[in-house]
């Protein structure tokens, strides 16, 4: 199993509502479980000797707190948005005793990096895509973004 394909499965669970799922197949086993404060994603080798197993049953859909993305004003239609491109927890800087990256009012440039996205351990500088002056940071510090999440307006210049 590739990241991508374990990415495709966490955006799978995170849009479910789906607590757990465990997968097995004759080369591994992946077990996910998901609580309101984290989500751990545990792989091991399968058995040589695969007994048969039965289909693992979705647990019923449990009613989880979501942080609400800050939806965009009306008159913010003539801003770019910088988003997400992963789920992960989204940090402004590269530490707790660092600047953070990107500040209101700072001017970006197509490949410059504007934050890091956590997923799995890895952290993921996320560059922006678009010219212009940061008006508005849409995610709090330190929180968790899901895939294709808006986190910056910017001002085209």
């Amino acid at each position: 199993m590739e990241i991508k394909d374990i990415q495709k499965l966490l955006d799978f669970i995170a849009n479910s509502g789906l607590d757990e799922v465990n997968i097995e197949t004759g080369e591994f086993k992946v077990s996910v479980k998901k609580n309101a404060a984290a989500t751990y994603v545990t792989a091991a080798p399968a058995p040589v000797a695969a007994a048969p197993v039965a289909a693992p049953q979705p647990a019923a859909p449990a009613a989880q707190p979501t942080a609400a993305p800050v939806a965009p004003k009306a008159d913010d239609s003539k801003y770019l948005t910088i988003k997400s491109p992963m789920i992960g927890t989204f940090y402004r800087s590269g530490g707790p005793d660092k600047p953070s990256f990107v500040e209101i009012g700072d001017e970006v440039t197509a490949g410059k990096v504007v934050c890091i996205v956590e997923a799995m351990k890895l952290f993921n500088e996320i560059e922006s895509e678009v010219s212009g002056r940061i008006v508005k940071v849409l995610v709090e510090n330190a929180t968790p973004v899901e895939y294709d999440q808006p986190l910056f307006l910017v001002e085209p210049i």
